[in-house]
Order: C-alpha cells, then sequence, then structure tokens
C-alpha cells in the first residue's frame, strides 16, 4: 500500500517513552507513489501535521493530540548501498541497522553513534550526536520531500545544521527520504570494536535499556545537564511512573505506567531547581508533542 491511514494511534506504542495519548491519524507512506498521496492528506490536515520516525526523542501528551502523524514504512524494503565510501541509506532504516551494515563494510566515522535507536531520518532531523560525533558531519547530501516540490537532493552545505538542531531551508514541511554520508575506509574489525566499545560506555552510563527518550535536556553551552540535574538532586527523582534514571540524571525513564503529565511535571519542577540553583535555564531536547 503506498499510503496507509491509521485512525487514533496510540502514542505510547509509537514513542520509546511508551506514554502519551491518541493522535488523531497516522499516514504511513509504503512507497515514493505514496508521497503524491501524501502531498494531498497535508493539504486536507493542514498545519498540525509532524514527521515521527521511531518517536525515540518525543514526549507526548495525554488524552487527545489534535496531530496528523507522517511516518515512512516502506512496503519493499529499500536497503544500503556503498560506492566509494558514499553510503546511501533510506531514512526508515534505524541507525543500529545501519551501523552493522558499516561494521561488516568496514567505514568508520559514525562509531560514536552506537546506542542511538531512532532512524536515519529522525538522526538527521534532530542532527543527532554523542561522544563528538554528530550525523551532519558525514551527511553528503539528503534526499527531501516537500508538497510543493515533491522529492529533490540538497547538499548538507544548502542546510543548517547546530547542537541537536537542522533546517532544511524549504520553507514547508519536510520530510527527509533519504540521504548519502561520506564515511572512512577502516577494517571491520576496528570499526567494531570502536562500536562495542561507544555502546558498552553508554550501556554502563545512561539507561540504554529502559523506556527513555534519550537526553530529556539540551547542555547549556559550557555545562552537563546531567551534572546540573545531579547536583539539584534529581537523580533517581520519581512522580508516579516516571523518573530521572538513577544512572544518568538527564534520561527521563518510564518506570511502568508513568504518562505525560508526571513526566512534565518532573521536567518543570527540575527546570525551576536547576534555575534557582545556578542561574541556568534548562531548555528541552526531547520534542513535546501537546
Amino acid at each position: 500500500m503506498s499510503l496507509e491511514l491509521l485512525h487514533k494511534p496510540d502514542m505510547s506504542a509509537l514513542t520509546s517513552l511508551g506514554i502519551g495519548g491518541k493522535a488523531r491519524v497516522l499516514a504511513r507512506v509504503g512507497d515514493e507513489n505514496g508521497l503524491d498521496e501524501l502531498a494531498r492528506f497535508i493539504e486536507k490536515e493542514g498545519p498540525e501535521v509532524i514527521a515521527i520516525g521511531e518517536g525515540s526523542n518525543m514526549l507526548a501528551g495525554d488524552g487527545e493530540l489534535n496531530l496528523a502523524l507522517i511516518q515512512i514504512r516502506r512496503s519493499r524494503r529499500a536497503g544500503v548501498t556503498v560506492s566509494e565510501n558514499i553510503v546511501r541509506t533510506p531514512a526508515d532504516i534505524r541507525l543500529p541497522g545501519l551501523l552493522s551494515v558499516l561494521i561488516k563494510m568496514g567505514l568508520s566515522g559514525m562509531e560514536g553513534l552506537a546506542g542511538i535507536p531512532g532512524s536515519v531520518g529522525g538522526a538527521i532531523a534532530m542532527n543527532a550526536g554523542s561522544y563528538g560525533t554528530e550525523i551532519s558531519g558525514t551527511v553528503k547530501r539528503v534526499r527531501l520531500w516537500t508538497p510543493g516540490k515533491g522529492l529533490f537532493w540538497k547538499n548538507a552545505s544548502e542546510m543548517d545544521w547546530g547542537y541537536r538542531h537542522f533546517d532544511a531551508r524549504t520553507g514547508e514541511f519536510t520530510l527527509v527520504w533519504e540521504a548519502e554520508l561520506r564515511l572512512f575506509p577502516s577494517s571491520e574489525e576496528k570499526v567494531r570494536t570502536a562500536v562495542k566499545e561507544t555502546f558498552s560506555k553508554k550501556k554502563a552510563t545512561q539507561p540504554v535499556t529502559e523506556k527513555s527518550a534519550g537526553c530529556v535536556f539540551k547542555n547549556p553551552e559550557g555545562f552537563s545537564a546531567g551534572k546540573l540535574l545531579d547536583e539539584a538532586g534529581f537523580r533517581g527523582r520519581r512522580l508516579g511512573g516516571m523518573a530521572f534514571s538513577e544512572m544518568h540524571a538527564n534520561f527521563l525513564v518510564n518506570t511502568g505506567g508513568g504518562n505525560a503529565a508526571q513526566a512534565l511535571e518532573l521536567m518543570d519542577l527540575a527546570r525551576e531547581t536547576v534555575a534557582e540553583r545556578s542561574g541556568i535555564t534548562l531548555n528541552p531536547e526531547v520534542i513535546i508533542l501537546p
């Protein structure tokens, strides 16, 4: 099916945090033909449209959400191709899957992204990064789709990149369809070792196996959000089924039965306390869906 519409999708099943109410509708795009139907869908649904990817960095509100979600789910899975160290990858491939391919090909440059669970498209949309690596450092160009222009390629240098920030400069709703990444030749053993080391480090310091949306706050310039939260007493702080992780204070986790009201109340309390103690205002890294 080129475009599948699911009415009243459950956000708790669509996000890694496992909380949230029901959106208005979810449009799943199965192939390029479905993009024509998607343009008509967006025209009908209006401005409350958002691309969701794997939902690994989203906090969805409780109750009925006036949102139309878009997700790429190719009915015929397009694979990753490699030519002269340029990797072409569909947006709906998950980062762990892409890293597995890069290990086998002995291509280096993305090892620092090990342990990030989202899709390639979501990683580009957030300029995902960790341990000094950002996906923008590898992007050669991105194939974008907009309702007005359809599919087209755009070079990385023509777009805005920043800390957890990406702007395709299209002026309209934009979907990442696929990307070309420029990597560096290495060996399967070296890349595998680097990926394992990165993941082991994260597993030892971050709740990678729990229901989480990753880092909940951005690091203020020159400071660590996790350290500020730790010093303010929020490591392990709980409210109902939501808690700041015992392993890393900047990770909000659903310990079971959590909801968005609890998550947002904890976040507000954390921001107020940190601001009172240090004068620093923490800004959310997680995308909050009203």
